[in-house]
């Protein structure tokens, strides 16, 4: 049990750290600011909050298929593949301005994202729930995304 609070604080403070890092290293700056938005564009500060939450509900669902993975490997496969993508999305779109490039990346995050909750609702129902608003949030991301390059 030990062992598990442990694995758990180290996924947790992992993705954090890395979505962190990410988001400093690929700041939106003047380019995102100078583009023509859709009306449903949220405010900027929301996307701090969010991405804080949900990146400690991918680090807790992380730590569980890791923990769980001889029985379902399939599922932390799953979760890194997603993991890679979704800190992948930030230098195509926020750092080289790459937006039709980003959009392939967030729908490959997205499907990766379900077939994470796919492989998961069965065997670790918390997991599949943990990943439900991360879910919605890149469908939503997915949408402001297409969108964006539609408008610019």
């Amino acid at each position: 049990m030990k062992n598990a609070k442990a694995i758990h604080t180290l996924f947790i403070l992992g993705v954090l750290a890395a979505g962190l890092l990410a988001g400093f290293l690929n700041m939106p700056g003047e380019w995102y600011a100078s583009l023509a938005k859709p009306p449903f564009n949220p405010p900027d500060w929301l996307f701090g909050p969010v991405w804080t939450v949900l990146y400690v509900f991918i680090g807790w669902a992380g730590a569980r298929s890791f923990l769980r993975r001889r029985e379902n490997g399939r599922a932390f496969g799953l979760w890194v593949v997603q993991f890679v993508l979704n800190i992948a999305w930030m230098p195509f779109f926020f750092g080289l301005h790459m937006m039709v490039p980003a959009l392939v990346i967030i729908l490959a995050l997205l499907l990766s994202i379900l077939a994470f909750v796919g492989s998961t609702r069965h065997t670790d129902r918390l997991s599949a729930v943990l990943f439900a608003p991360y879910a919605l949030w890149v469908a939503f991301a997915t949408l402001l995304n297409a969108a964006l390059i539609y408008l610019n």
